[in-house]
């Protein structure tokens, strides 16, 4: 996108073509206005429609531009923060409503897949959180002990199972998660845009809004070329914000997370590293994932930006790291790489805000964009067409709040994780 191979690399390569839209031109009306083209936004819009609301959304580049078009692909179920622990963050209330919504949010999204049939390489097969050493083992016991006590369908798998399964004797075990998976990240917004259209909705892209204001007890958000006037507005424009919502950006310190995709291997590798094609990432600080593509791309990524002297450094880092986990695969050769930026909040986990009455939005992914985006944007639907009260959501509203030495953290992220990277995998 925007003629930068380094924004969405495979996914852009490999994605069905994105629904036709067109940037907002003259003054339009709607029921509900929505910012923003990643899952959330789209989700919202989808249900919506079906709903019968008129629905138009604005897209400030192309659909899935941000976050939703450049991740790793994992569809994960909750977030980060231990099940046990979240409860002490939210309060029991919303505590356990969202660790019940986050960990069904993958079911939320396979059964979008299936009936808007929506191609997106979906894998149903689960994924591997994958333990390094005694702490890393110890780690994933307890995260799987606190979910089976929720009844998840989830199992700690020994050394052994979990070399069978990835093709790697590295990791001393690994978390099965069967409610998750792997998708195509770019293919399913698409999938996701084009569903809201056939449904009704108005997406409009290359339509970044430059200004809101209250008139009449509506919402008039402007744009280059035109105007979009309606009684509730909602904003999912996450870490990638600008404009009257960069506050959402600014509360939110954005880590970079890179991508590379091998060219595809041979049938005999397909079959000794990740046979079921589970997607998987590791309990390193600095943390590594890695999962298949359709045709037999090993996709595999980390902390850090590809740009300036990082671009080197995290190739390099991604060859011999590679060489480490599958010395089967002999020799790598990177057939594409990208990098995005994750918003981390200050405690992990995503936000609800009530800008103003009637806009509102949810925020702060943390790195687990797919299957929250959709269900939080199928919420936001159900608020709005009076389904669900605002006490009734997954969240309490929250005051936005940008955290102490924002620009410091995220420049030390960027240079820290190339010092990770320069070091290991040396030895």
């Amino acid at each position: 996108m925007l003629n930068d191979p380094r924004s969405h690399g495979l996914w852009e390569k490999t994605a069905p073509a994105a629904p036709a839209t067109a940037p907002l031109s003259g003054d339009v009306t709607a029921d509900v206005a929505i910012v923003g083209g990643g899952y959330t936004g789209l989700s919202a819009a989808l249900h919506l429609a079906e709903a019968g609301s008129r629905v138009v959304l604005l897209e400030a580049v192309e659909i899935g531009f941000g976050g939703a078009g450049r991740n790793v692909g994992l569809i994960n179920a909750g977030m980060w923060v231990m099940p046990d622990d979240l409860p002490g963050v939210l309060g029991p209330v919303h505590g356990e409503r969202l660790l019940e919504l986050l960990g069904n949010g993958p079911a939320v999204v396979m059964d979008l897949i299936r009936r808007h049939d929506i191609a997106c390489e979906l894998e149903t097969q689960g994924t591997l959180h994958c333990a390094v050493g005694a702490v890393g083992l110890k780690e994933i016991e307890s995260r799987a002990a606190q979910w089976a006590r929720r009844g998840a369908p989830v199992q700690v798998l020994d050394a052994e199972e979990t070399a069978r399964r990835i093709g790697t004797n590295r990791y001393s075990g690994s978390l099965l998660d069967l409610r998750a998976g792997t998708l195509q990240p770019l293919a399913y917004a698409r999938g996701l845009a084009r569903a809201a259209i056939a449904a009704g909705a108005t997406l409009h892209t290359a339509s970044p809004v430059t200004g809101c204001e209250e008139q009449n007890g509506q919402w008039r958000l402007t744009t280059a070329r035109g105007s979009l006037t309606a009684p509730r507005v909602i904003v999912a424009t996450d870490a990638f914000s600008h404009g009257p919502w960069e506050s959402v950006r600014r509360e939110q310190v954005r880590l970079p997370y890179f991508n590379f995709a091998t060219k595809p291997l041979g049938d005999n590798l397909r079959k000794a590293v990740l046979p079921n094609r589970e997607g998987c990432w590791d309990t390193k600080d600095v943390l590594s994932s890695f999962r298949m593509d359709k045709a037999g791309r090993l996709v595999f990524g980390s902390v850090g930006a590809l740009r300036n002297s990082g671009t080197a450094i995290h190739r390099n880092w991604a060859r011999r790291s590679l060489a480490k986990l599958f010395p089967q695969l002999g020799e790598v050769e990177f057939e594409s790489e990208w990098y995005g930026w994750i918003g981390m909040t200050d405690n992990a986990l995503p936000r609800f805000h009530r800008f103003a009455p009637g806009v509102i939005g949810f925020s702060g992914y943390n790195g687990r964009g797919i299957a929250p985006g959709t269900v939080f944007g199928k919420q936001l639907a159900a608020h709005l067409l009076g389904e669900i009260s605002e006490e009734d959501l997954a969240l309490p509203v929250t005051d936005l709040q940008e955290p102490a030495l924002r620009p410091l953290k995220e420049a030390w992220y960027e240079a820290g994780a190339q010092l990770a990277h320069l070091a290991d995998a040396r030895f």
